[in-house]
Parts: C-alpha cells; structure tokens; sequence
C-alpha cells in the first residue's frame, strides 16, 4: 500500500498534526486486493521465529531468578525462625512447614551461602553487560542486517548459559562475570529485531506483528520459571542451565537456515507478498548507512519521551522478573514448584494481552479512527497505569497468597498492552533508524535491569512486609511517570532527522508550496 507520491503510508512530511491524522491517507492507492494473506506468509514466519527466539532469550534471562533459590544455602541466608521480622506471615499459612529453606537437592549438588545484597547482584549482574552492546548492535543491525546479530547474540548467550555451573562453583565473582557476558551477548537481539522489522513489517501490520514476536519474550518468562522450578526439583539447578544452553543452540541452527534479512533476499517469499511488503514500506525500509544524524536525535523531544517511559516501564517489569521468586520464596512461603508456577502466572496474562493489543491497534489504524499518535498513547497509558494500581495493591495484600497473586497477575497481564504503544514507538518516528533507536532507548531502560534488583535487595535485607511494600510502591510510582511523560511528549509522526535525504528536500519543497506568497 504505497502512496502516490512515494512515501510509505504513514510517512508523509507534511503530517504536522500526529494527534489528529490518520495513519491511512485518502490519497492511498486502492490495493487491498492484491494484499497477500498472513498465514503461512514468510513474514508471519518471521515473527513466528523471533517470537520463539525470545521466549528462549528470556527462559535464559531468568533462569537464574528461581535456580537462585535453589543454589543458595536457607540456613546461612535467611534470618532465623526465631526473626519476627524475617517471618511476619506465618510459615504454616501454605501446609509447607520448610518453605522458606532451600528446597533438597540431589546428592552432590552443591549449594552456596550468599546474602541477599550478593544475589540482588548476581540477579542484575546480566544487564551490566546487556547495557553494552545495545547501541553497537542497532546501529550494525541497521546498516549489516539483523539476522546476523539476532541469531548470533541468542548462540552466544546459550553457549555462556551451559558454563553457569562451573562459574557458580568457583565462586560470585566468576558468576558475576559471566551473567555479565551473557547480557553482552544478547544486547543486541531487540536492536535486531527491530531493525529486521523495519524491511518487512508493512505500516499497517507493524502491531501485530512485532507484539507477536515480541510476547516470546512474556510466553519464554512463563514458560522457564515453572520448568525451571520442575528441574531443580527433581535434577538439580545444574541442570537449568544446560537446558537451556541446548534449548538456544538448537534455536539458533534454525534461525540462520530459515530466515533472510529482508524480504529481496529471502529464497521461499512469493513475488506477491515480496512486492506487496516492498511497496508498501516504500523508502523507509532501506539501510541508513553508516552515517546517523546523532545531534538531531539528542534533541528529538519524541525520542527522549520513549527513553524515559521505557525506563520507568522496566522497572517495574525487571523488579518482578528478577525478585518475584524470591518475594514469593521469603515472605509468602511457597515451596520451590508452587513458587516457580505462580511466578510465572503474571506473564502468561502479558504475553495474551500483548498479542491482542497488536491486533487491536493495527486495527484502529486501518479503520482510520485514531492517529498514530493517538493508539501508541492510548496502549502506554493502559499498560503503565493499571499496573501501578495494582502492584500498590500487591503492598498492602499482606500474607494473603492468593490476593498477592492476583494482583500480580493482574498488574502483569493488562502491562502487556503496552507492547502496541511507546515499546514499538521507535519505528514509527523513525523507521529508517528503527534498529539504532531501539538500541538507544533499550540501553536506557535497561538500567532498571542494574539498578532495582541491588535496590530490592537493601530494602528487603529482613525479608519484611515493610521491605517489599516499599518496593512494589516504588515500582507504581514510577510507573505512573512515564506514563505522564509519555502523554505529554510522545509522537507518532515520522521525525524530520529520520527522512532520506532527497525526502527531505521534497518535504520543504510541498511545504514551501502550500505557503502563500
């Protein structure tokens, strides 16, 4: 669906008014005959790929949020039975005299006596080196082609997964190092992915098609905490990490055999849906180049809107994805399988409702009833407030398992909806540097990654329901501004900065032109 004048659908220099423009122009050519079906299509693939690409990204990412609670020795690392602070709700409550000890394991497995300061590290230990490679690889990405750099970040990250044990034995600051290493290496997978969607995702199918591979990451969460928690059960913690080692090795084989980095390379794509996906992203979805207007986007107000409610979203998002297990293990007393499952419940709800909100939204888009700017708002403030509302919740649940777990879920799945608003916002200001942007806003929020694990590990040295109430209300808190950020300077229009050169010079020619004299 391209436009008459050349641009993509929803790249038009002179929408000045992104609040109230639709995405889709009256001056579209009338081709929705000749727009070839989703499924089976090599771009439903695609998403198909990544999506289950993220989901063992993820099951890497927290497998060692439960393992934890397995690896560490209860004995030296929890305060005493005899603590009224450390066991404010009562043991019993769950029938699981023992469930705030670390559970039995297999003879021989070792297990280590790490306070809570040292696992908040190890826990956020990832994203020091996830802070990395997030602008390196977008840009790359943007210029190379993402396949490369998404199956080879997934590849090297399940290989480092497969030493975890052996780091673990000799000692936290080898473990450290490598969970830094692994964060390296997977840095630069959503750049990637980004910048591979901006050569194949047509405008109005952007939403589903990016919240669908990108809720792999959601699905791999729910599906590695319970899993995760069944092997350290039954195998040993080793065991975790070999799995999933394996489980990205295997991935990555087929990765690299199935997929192409843009739709005029790919050897299986009907000239149909080649023509159809090239026509309709129009100029926007070449390479950029190795030159990028960095002072432009210093000072792009839209961009920094995302940078920050992308912070603030995470942080809320890493704080239960890093500490749940351990929140539900110490103040709530389950054991490690009731644990891991109810751990994971959240992000089964997230992952449903990241996939219908991309739906959703692309549909809203195609009826013309709101604007760009409108939906990516609309899906943000959803997918921020709500949540805050019920992690406050969660704070003043008390020893209640079952309303702590609802709210939880509650708060986790209705986040979900945000994955059609400001997380894919960078495609839609700048399609051209879609892959540099995400690499520049993700090392932004990835900082919440560092910073609230080791802030939930001092706020909750006495494993106290003070302790973790402050940290839910932190976490709402910040939640509530981006939200605010984002509504007030958020966009939906292509920028200036992002358009081809010669785009530009168009741009001021038909400005110039509409200008009376």
């Amino acid at each position: 669906m391209a436009l008459q004048n050349g641009y993509s659908i929803n790249s038009t220099p002179l929408d000045e008014s992104g609040d109230t423009t639709p995405l889709l122009k009256k001056e579209v050519v009338d081709v929705d005959d000749s727009v070839p079906p989703q499924c089976c299509s090599a771009r439903c693939n695609l998403a198909i790929m990544m999506f289950f690409g993220f989901s063992v990204v993820y099951g890497l990412r927290v497998n060692l949020s439960v393992a934890m609670v397995a690896m560490v020795n209860g004995t030296n690392s929890q305060p005493s039975l005899n603590s009224s602070v450390g066991h404010e709700c009562p043991v019993s409550s769950h029938g699981n005299n023992n469930s705030s000890q670390t559970p039995d394991q297999p003879d021989g497995i070792p297990q280590y006596s790490w306070d809570s300061p040292t696992q908040g590290l190890l826990l956020g230990a990832f994203f020091f080196g996830y802070l990395v490679t997030q602008i390196p690889g977008g840009y790359l990405a943007g210029h190379f082609g993402g396949s490369i750099f998404l199956g080879g970040g997934v590849l090297g990250t399940a290989a480092l997964t497969l030493l975890t044990p052996l780091a673990a034995q000799l000692g936290p600051y080898w473990l450290f190092g490598l969970r830094a290493l692994e964060g390296f290496g997977e840095g630069v997978t959503f750049p990637a992915m980004m910048a591979m969607w901006a050569r194949w995702a047509p405008p109005l199918e952007r939403s589903r098609l990016m919240t669908l591979s990108g809720s792999g990451a959601n699905f791999g969460a729910f599906v590695a905490l319970p899993l995760t928690g069944f092997i350290c059960h039954s195998l040993g913690w080793p065991t975790v990490f070999y799995m999933c080692g394996g489980a990205g090795c295997i991935w990555a084989v087929f990765w690299f055999i199935l997929v192409s980095d843009q739709p005029g390379t790919h050897p299986r794509i009907s000239t149909r849906e080649k023509h159809y996906i090239i026509n309709s992203i129009g100029k926007d979805g070449g390479a950029h180049g190795w030159s990028v207007p960095l002072l432009p986007m210093v000072l792009s107000v839209p961009l920094w809107a995302i940078i920050v409610s992308q912070m603030c979203a995470n942080w809320g998002y890493y704080t239960l994805l890093t500490s749940l297990p351990t929140y539900m293990d110490t103040v709530l007393h389950f054991d490690l399988r009731q644990n891991s499952f109810l751990s994971a419940l959240p992000y089964l709800g997230g992952w449903a409702f990241a996939v219908i909100s991309g739906v959703v939204a692309d549909s809203l888009l195609e009826k013309e009833l709101l604007s760009v700017t409108a939906v990516r708002k609309i899906f943000t403030i959803t997918g921020l407030l709500l949540p805050a509302a019920f992690l406050v919740a969660v704070g003043y649940s008390g020893c209640s398992g079952v309303l702590a777990v609802t709210f939880l879920t509650l708060s986790t799945t209705v986040g979900g909806t945000s994955a059609a608003g400001v997380f894919i916002n960078q495609i839609d200001i700048a399609p051209r540097y879609a892959g540099v942007l995400l690499g520049i806003t993700n090392t932004f929020a990835t900082i919440p990654g560092v910073v609230a694990p080791i802030v939930t590990g001092y706020l909750t040295k006495d494993h106290s329901l003070a302790g973790w109430r402050n940290v839910f209300c932190l976490s709402a808190g910040i939640s509530v501004g981006g939200a605010l950020v984002f509504t007030l300077f958020g966009s939906g229009k292509v920028q200036k900065w992002a358009l081809a050169e010669e785009d530009q010079e168009q741009a001021e020619t038909e400005r110039d032109g509409l200008i009376p004299a």
